[in-house]
């Protein structure tokens, strides 16, 4: 198991990765542990992903809508959320993200959560203190990963699965930054551009057009915070120009793309959330038959 520290706003932390073989599509873990002087306090800002927040602590984490609203404890946050910040003093926590299509075969409300952020229990179900039990009383990182790629993958087995072209939609989006036309996609798996919105729609929650543009700002702030200009980011993501970068980094995350590229949150990434080999399938699903 992979351990390496960052300092996240003046916090050292240890983050827990897993091992690159212990990894599956579609799901991103890492493991965090570290004590603030005072409290760090984080924004959680749009991903192509849900994410779970699962406090090992007791109840040390603090989450807040942006209106006033607050959790304690474990939570779900939408792709998109608008507001929400992190706190924490002591910090004990596994973050979990699901890609839309994994996050439906998880649980049933997934597609529903865009901007939301909700307790754990409301996503996971009945079985979420069995979970919070198992995960505190685990031995190490590793059995904790080994544990949350168990529970997952039975739930997947007795899900419903989606289209098989939306996983190739999905993770042609993501191989391609975004830089995609919803149109030659819906040409490649033989559907119709409306057949692809409305199932794209139904089973992540987002819009192809959202999820495109969200897929290509996370990768183009990336690069703004590895020492690219925003004109060559502008120009390498497919920006009509710089000014349509600063209008969508903006519309993001509230921030400049020169303030977004030293935003506390980015620090993380380069450790936590290292690339992983996707399932992107060279050829588009075909079924025989009409659609």
């Amino acid at each position: 198991m992979p351990v390496e520290q960052v300092l996240i706003a003046d916090t050292l932390v240890d983050v827990a990765m897993p091992a690159p073989g212990d990894r599956m599509p579609g799901l991103s873990m890492a493991g965090f542990h570290g004590r603030a002087g005072d409290v760090l306090a984080l924004d959680v800002v749009p991903y192509p992903a849900l994410t779970m927040f699962v406090d090992l602590g007791d109840n040390a984490l603090i989450m807040d809508d942006g209106t006033g609203e607050r959790r304690h404890g474990s939570v779900v946050v939408g792709v998109a959320p608008s507001g929400v910040r992190g706190c924490a003093r002591e910090v004990e926590l596994l973050q979990i993200r699901l890609s839309p299509l994994l996050a439906q075969s998880v649980s049933a409300i997934a597609p529903h959560l865009g901007s939301e952020f909700l307790d754990l229990a409301e996503f996971w179900g009945p079985d979420t203190e069995r979970l919070h039990e198992r995960l505190r009383d685990a031995p190490s990182w590793d059995a904790r990963f080994a544990l949350v790629r168990r529970a997952l993958l039975r739930r997947v087995e007795n899900a419903r699965t989606a289209d098989p072209e939306l996983d190739w939609i999905w993770d042609r989006m993501a191989t391609e930054h975004g830089r995609v036309r919803v149109e030659r996609l819906a040409d490649e798996v033989g559907w119709s551009r409306k057949r692809l919105w409305s199932r794209f729609r139904a089973h992540t929650g987002l819009t192809p057009k959202y999820a495109a543009n969200l897929i290509r700002f996370d990768h183009a702030v990336h690069l703004l915070a590895a020492g690219r200009t925003p004109a060559a980011v502008a120009a390498d993501c497919g920006f009509t120009d710089q000014s349509h970068l600063h209008h969508d980094v903006l519309a993001f995350t509230g921030l400049t793309p020169a303030k977004a590229a030293h935003a506390p949150w980015l620090t993380v990434d380069p450790i936590a959330w290292q690339p992983q080999a996707g399932t992107f399938l060279q050829d588009p699903p075909v079924r025989a038959g009409p659609c």
